[in-house]
């Protein structure tokens, strides 16, 4: 498959080791597609710091092609992350740096660009909503990753413009995740998943409810795996076999994409690719 992210890039700063991963859920989604195996494209805007220069860098070596993004003068995004008892834990961030204080304004050259792939994925944290009428225009399907901190409003904004739809769901107990799962169903999208973290993932894609169970192991680093299992289950169902019935193929897509998160975990960052900093 021939995929791109369009939105977020930051770098993810572990300060109990003064490291600083690249990270972000549209730059992970590139790099994932990568590793399993696709033509994968980053579409985004870069400050001019260090962090910056590293996630560039990282995508070079990557073979992710970075020949669409902008950099503009500015701090990248970055998040501050510290280990307590064994998980990962968020404990600040500049919210997106230069990607949020700046537009991405999508021009007729870049939607022709778009239209060469099969498949664009953006999030909640790229801040690229304005764009998403010009995006579902050229006719290649939306994926988002909603998190976990949308709204009723943010959803209602932008679920109409999105083919898969996924968000972060452990807060909520299961009567709630299928309520909103149909909801955003019916605001159009067709495949709809809310990941439960330890719990797995509930699908909803119209007619029927699909459960995935998590694939427990011994995990060095959770960080990225919500990304991982997004990216795995988006090329396994999108660039399926045609004669593969729905059932099959969503509960395939499931699967595999519950041991690639668990591959992820085993990871330190959310791939690796680590660079000491300063404060």
């Amino acid at each position: 498959m021939k995929v791109i992210g369009f939105g977020d890039n930051v770098v993810d700063k572990y300060v109990d080791i003064q490291t600083m991963y690249p990270g972000g859920n549209t730059l992970n989604f590139t790099v994932y597609a990568k590793q399993l195996g696709s033509d994968s494209s980053f579409m985004g805007i870069f400050g001019t710091d260090l962090a910056a220069a590293h996630n560039q860098d990282t995508l070079k070596k990557l073979g992710v092609d970075i020949s669409h993004c902008k950099v503009m003068e500015g701090e990248n995004g970055y998040a501050m992350v510290d280990l307590v008892d064994g998980d990962r834990v968020f404990l600040r961030s500049n919210k997106g740096g230069i990607s949020n204080t700046s537009n991405y304004p999508l021009s007729a050259e870049d939607l022709e660009y778009i239209k060469s792939f099969q498949l664009l994925h953006s999030s909640k944290y790229s801040y690229i909503e304005r764009e998403l009428p010009k995006i579902k225009s050229t006719g290649v399907p939306i994926s988002f990753d909603f998190s976990d901190d949308f709204t009723e409003e943010y959803i209602e904004q932008v679920a109409p413009f999105v083919t898969y739809s996924f968000l972060s769901c452990s807060h909520l107990d299961e009567i709630k995740v299928k309520e909103l799962l149909k909801k955003v169903h019916s605001l159009g999208s067709q495949i709809v998943v809310g990941t439960l973290g330890s719990k797995g993932a509930i699908l909803y894609n119209g007619t029927s409810f699909y459960t995935q169970a998590p694939k427990l192991v011994e995990a060095v680093d959770t960080l990225g795996a919500g990304d991982s299992f997004i990216t795995a289950f988006l090329l396994n169902y999108v660039g399926h076999s045609a004669s593969t019935e729905e059932d099959e193929l969503i509960q395939e897509a499931l699967s595999k994409a519950a041991e690639f998160a668990a591959t992820t975990c085993m990871v330190e960052g959310a791939f690796g690719y680590g660079l000491k900093y300063e404060e």
